[in-house]
């Protein structure tokens, strides 16, 4: 990419998209650990100096790039409970219906995936209160859309459910990535693919997330 000198509020708007372009054009094609600063200035066309100019870090690079998938994936979202029946039917079926939404964007379980553990230990303290901010809200929008279509759940359970959701994400995605050694040991040892057991897991852990949490507020019918 050629860039003049960003001067012009919309030049800067510019440089900081082109950016995050290329970030998410790298991230599906590789995992976030094997995307180095480096490789991303030069992919951009500008010196590493330039690119933390606008953005402070690799890892503000790749959170902006999560509140922008996160915030897709939630406009995204549709919850059909479908007709109430026995038990925890309806539950099932919405904590179901948001772990196969999870699953289809692998780019969303990667990032969440680095959160906590890689991408918020380096931002600025400024920066960090207007992220969480954001990841608050995110957070908030799918406690809505799980109340909207579980309305016999209170806010605590649904507020509950939706920060789990990402916490259970962030802590099986790691084994749905495995090494090629790992992959083929499982496979000797006539261990389901990865992925498989990723989508697998999820589900049953947001259904019994779900489901617990009504199961404790009283709200089976």
């Amino acid at each position: 990419m050629d860039f003049q000198r960003a001067r012009k509020p919309e030049q800067v708007e510019a440089r900081r998209a082109a950016i995050l372009g290329v970030a998410r054009d790298l991230l599906r094609e590789r995992p976030l650990a094997e995307i180095s600063l480096n490789e991303l200035s030069a992919t951009v066309g500008l010196a590493k100096s330039n690119v933390l100019r606008y953005f402070g870090s690799r890892e503000v690079i790749f959170l902006e790039v999560l509140d922008e998938t996160w915030r897709a994936w939630l406009d995204r979202l549709v919850l059909d409970p479908g007709e109430p029946g026995g038990g925890y039917v309806q539950e099932e079926r919405v904590a179901a219906q948001v772990a196969e939404a999870v699953v289809a964007d692998p780019g969303l379980c990667e990032l969440v995936a680095a959160m906590a553990s890689v991408l918020e230990r380096n931002m600025p303290l400024d920066y960090a209160r207007e992220f969480k901010r954001r990841a608050s809200a995110n957070t908030d929008r799918l406690a809505l859309a799980v109340g909207a279509a579980l309305p016999h759940l209170a806010k605590p359970q649904v507020g509950h459910f939706a920060g789990a959701v990402f916490v259970v994400t962030a802590g099986l995605w790691p084994y749905a990535t495995p090494s090629e050694t790992v992959a083929r040991v499982s496979a000797e040892m006539g261990v389901p693919p990865a992925a498989e057991m990723f989508a697998a897991g999820l589900r049953e852990g947001l259904v019994n997330q779900l489901v617990g949490l009504s199961a404790r507020a009283g709200a089976g019918r």
